[in-house]
């Protein structure tokens, strides 16, 4: 079986979460117990199959907990990012139609939502904190004790309803149909996180980036699901990260970009220091990756990255070894299963090597809620079953896809097509670069130039002679027509903790 419920029985007292910053464990035997709790509290406030309610938190415990809740009651559970204000974490709350709130208490901007609670969410008809109290809370926990730590009598398989980050606009909710199988039934990752990776009981797989996204989340319980314990960060921080590999010594682990190249730019003696030997799988996803940093990451830990490229919406997939990758550089891999399509757009499928909009011919069937628009336009023109999550990119004569950048990001000067990512891959190699974006702002002549936002790793060096400094090298590596004009700094990019950069804001404001 892979289910918690049959570790709880076999492995009890083995460690289903471990938090890395202080220690704090949860068994096996404790999540099938608090999993069972929260589904019954869940279903004594009237919710049934096919209902959703809302979670807005950080990484910690009661998030797993949570989630299992979820997987047993045939429910939709909507994580909320834990960087919103009150204000975006309501249009969340309202546009999924929720009538269960539970807040993470420790959350900046919790109190100001529960405290206009009815004023900004008035459907919202029971509201719950974890990790503490707020003024006239009711603490999810308490609520929790109090019902049996048994099934639901009509357990059903649940799932997450996610919502974009809103990089590229108003997060929109992306819903895929419920399962009718089996409330057991393995997560979607089970098989290739066992397969292909190498998930077993009595291991320990290692995730920092935040579970209220997709990738992560369903990692985690794939790995449970499998007996495996999940060491399990509240926030990144590069060096930490080093020390608790070589403490707790996990087999396997979860990571992003951003993560590699912030480690990456630790002093050599600071890498040096600390034995991450334990790590035999690297799986990284969320955000492209430089060629530059994926190269020092195998030459640092070997040849055990790997690298899945896919989406929230679940339109497909690829993914890629290390040894793959030495051979394809820049590539995210081969399709998981059916096939890809580059198609221009008039929806002509393309020949081998052109580049256009990546379509997916085998992914789940989802829509974007209440957005018929949105939903119709990640779909093929003529062939439904097609979908896209907005990406530009080429297949080569064996198969394998190299993504140029998202279409929504893609600058037109003078009529020709610049993706913006080639010039960020480069201008994060740099060593007074500790993040970059790069975007289109308006021209006069051109149409659109293209512009650079650092931030530096030193704030005292921004300043005209770090902007001569940045576009040399970046033409000393790239097409002059593909390099900044112009670099703006920034002392901090908004990035969340999974790596998606909020380029849609920071952009918006060059063309408003």
């Amino acid at each position: 079986m892979t289910y918690p419920g049959h570790w709880a029985q076999r492995q009890p007292d083995t460690p289903a979460i471990i938090m890395a910053g202080s220690g704090a464990q949860v068994s096996f035997a404790e999540l099938e117990s608090a999993a069972n709790r929260g589904a019954q509290l869940l279903r004594s406030l009237g919710l049934a199959r096919g209902d959703a309610f809302v979670l807005w938190s950080g990484n910690n415990p009661r998030f797993l907990e949570i989630a299992w809740a979820m997987k047993r009651s045939g429910l939709y559970m909507v994580p909320v990012a834990a960087k919103l204000n009150a204000a975006e974490a309501a249009y969340i709350i309202r546009d999924c139609g929720a009538r269960v709130l539970i807040i993470d208490s420790t959350l900046p901007h919790a109190a100001d939502l529960h405290g206009r609670l009815a004023q900004l969410c008035p459907a919202v008809a029971h509201a719950y904190t974890i990790n503490g109290d707020l003024p006239g809370s009711n603490r999810w926990e308490d609520a929790c004790a109090a019902q049996p730590d048994t099934l639901v009598a009509d357990p059903a398989s649940g799932r997450p309803l996610l919502y974009s980050s809103g990089t590229t606009g108003k997060p929109k909710g992306i819903k895929i149909p419920l399962e009718d199988g089996p409330f057991d039934t393995p997560p979607p990752f089970a098989p290739l996180m066992a397969h292909r990776y190498g998930a077993a009981p009595q291991t320990s797989f290692v995730l920092s980036a935040p579970l209220y996204h997709s990738g992560p989340l369903a990692m985690a319980m794939s790995e449970q699901s499998l007996g495996a314990s999940v060491l399990l960060f509240e926030k990144f921080d590069a060096e930490a990260m080093l020390q608790a590999i070589e403490r707790y010594r996990p087999a396997r682990g979860q990571f992003v970009p951003t993560m590699f190249i912030r480690m990456l730019k630790l002093p050599a003696a600071v890498r040096r220091r600390y034995d991450v030997s334990s790590l035999r799988v690297a799986i990284h996803s969320a955000a492209p990756c430089p060629v530059d940093t994926k190269r020092a990451m195998i030459d640092w830990w070997g040849p055990i990255l790997e690298e899945i490229y896919g989406g929230t919406e679940n339109a497909g997939s690829t993914m890629i070894s290390s040894h793959e990758w030495l051979r394809k550089p820049g590539s995210v891999g081969r399709v998981a299963r059916g096939s890809i399509h580059i198609c221009d757009d008039d929806g002509r499928e393309l020949a081998v090597g052109e580049t256009g909009t990546v379509y997916f011919d085998c992914g789940a069937s989802f829509e974007y809620l209440g957005d018929a628009g949105s939903t119709a336009g990640a779909r093929h023109p003529r062939h439904a079953a097609w979908s896209t999550f907005g990406d530009i990119g080429r297949v080569d004569g064996d198969g394998y896809l190299f993504l140029s950048d998202r279409r929504a990001f893609m600058i037109i000067a003078g009529g020709v097509n610049i993706y913006p990512q080639e010039a960020e891959d480069v201008l994060v190699a740099h060593p007074e670069v500790a993040d970059v974006v790069v975007f289109g702002v308006p021209d006069p002549d051109m149409g659109e130039q293209v512009k650079a936002v650092v931030e530096p790793v030193d704030w005292a060096r921004a300043g005209a002679a770090l902007e001569a400094e940045l576009i040399a090298f970046c033409r000393a590596r790239l097409a002059g027509l593909k390099c900044p004009k112009s670099v703006d700094f920034e002392r901090r990019l908004p990035r969340d903790d999974a790596g998606k950069l909020a380029k849609h804001a920071l952009r918006a404001r060059y063309w408003r």
